[in-house]
């Protein structure tokens, strides 16, 4: 789950599941707290999938808001469970809108956000929060979010970050029944998630979400440290330790992203999880840049993410998250390279599953 701010880790619980299960168990509706009007969605510089929504427009539905960001792999994680709530029950009652409230420069872009649309199939509403009006509106501070409310415009339930989807599916299928739906399927929708949107080895994960931007910069150990926003040599020392990565070649260091001078620019990083993704993309849009990724020095073969072949060699087209590396078997602590051809990436923030 990520923060405005920061970044703090998240993990499913079965504490939600087991709640909403004991009540169903026994036939009782779940406690659902009033916790006040659905706010505004006015503060959307723009709509996708949809001609443009209002909260008047939506009374006697269920309304589900998620909020988003499109190189998020917490959301990415969720998007199955989203997408088939939408699938099941939006004939019966329920408009899913997600909100996309962009954390990188970048994810402001529309262009991009249709193309994610398009590459993630994300098939209902979509909300652009470029001004950060729909967040505020709600005081939300997390990607992804999950506001619920009835079909009167009050929020009866909200979770933040991945997980309880048992849950959540429950709340969406009590208010639809309140509304007076008496076709709703109880039976909880059933997700095989691949690729990126396969859930984390939260057993295995020992690695922390790290930006490599000074505005959030952690755990940098090139021996010149950082020199923000100024084209500087960089050198990867030896012995990187658990979480530790380092810069090798000429980079610039600016708030939001390391950008690679020339090439054979490398990134280093010694890490702890299955999966490792790295939100990256060209600074020239348009243009497509090489790289190869290794593991403790060799090619990752069956070790290799989904952006990836087993030599490690893959190519930079876009500004979006890659997923470089996911171990198989046995996880352990790995060190991992990647190196550019040509000058002119920009990279974002390591993620990891």
């Amino acid at each position: 789950m990520r923060t405005e701010g920061a970044a703090v880790a998240a993990s499913p619980t079965l504490t939600g599941f087991l709640r909403s299960f004991a009540h169903r168990m026994s036939g009782d509706a779940l406690p659902l707290p009033d916790e006040g009007n659905l706010p505004s969605l006015e503060g959307a510089t723009g709509w996708l999938n949809v001609e443009p929504l209002t909260i008047e427009s939506l009374r006697g539905r269920v309304v589900l808001v998620n909020f988003w960001t499109y190189t998020c792999i917490n959301w990415i994680r969720t998007l199955p469970y989203v997408r088939a709530w939408d699938t099941k029950y939006r004939d019966l009652g329920l408009t899913v809108i997600g909100v996309h409230t962009p954390e990188f420069g970048f994810e402001r872009n529309v262009d991009n956000v249709i193309s994610a649309i398009g590459d993630l199939d994300v098939p209902y509403p979509v909300a652009l929060d470029n001004a950060y009006e729909i967040w505020g509106a709600f005081d939300n501070h997390f990607w992804p979010a999950t506001f619920i409310a009835d079909g009167q415009g009050r929020i009866r339930y909200h979770h933040f970050g991945e997980g309880e989807y048992a849950m959540t599916e429950m709340v969406i299928q009590q208010l639809l029944t309140a509304e007076g739906v008496e076709a709703v399927d109880l039976d909880l929708v059933s997700v095989d998630a691949s690729g990126l949107a396969q859930a984390a080895d939260w057993h295995n994960l020992r690695s922390p979400e790290t930006y490599l931007g000074s505005a959030r910069l952690s755990g940098l150990v090139s021996p010149d440290r950082a020199q923000p926003e100024a084209p500087h040599d960089y050198t990867t020392p030896t012995g990187l330790g658990l979480n530790q990565w380092a810069l090798s070649g000429r980079w610039t260091i600016w708030q939001h992203a390391a950008t690679s001078n020339e090439p054979d620019g490398r990134i280093a990083f010694r890490f702890y999880a299955r999966d490792l993704n790295l939100v990256m993309g060209p600074t020239d849009p348009g243009t497509s840049i090489a790289f190869r990724v290794s593991l403790d020095g060799t090619s990752p073969r069956h070790h290799h993410g989904v952006d990836v072949d087993e030599q490690g060699e893959g190519i930079v087209t876009q500004q979006r998250l890659y997923q470089l590396i996911r171990q198989t078997g046995s996880i352990e602590d790995r060190l991992f390279e990647i190196e550019f051809a040509d000058a002119g990436v920009e990279a974002y923030s390591f993620t990891f599953g």
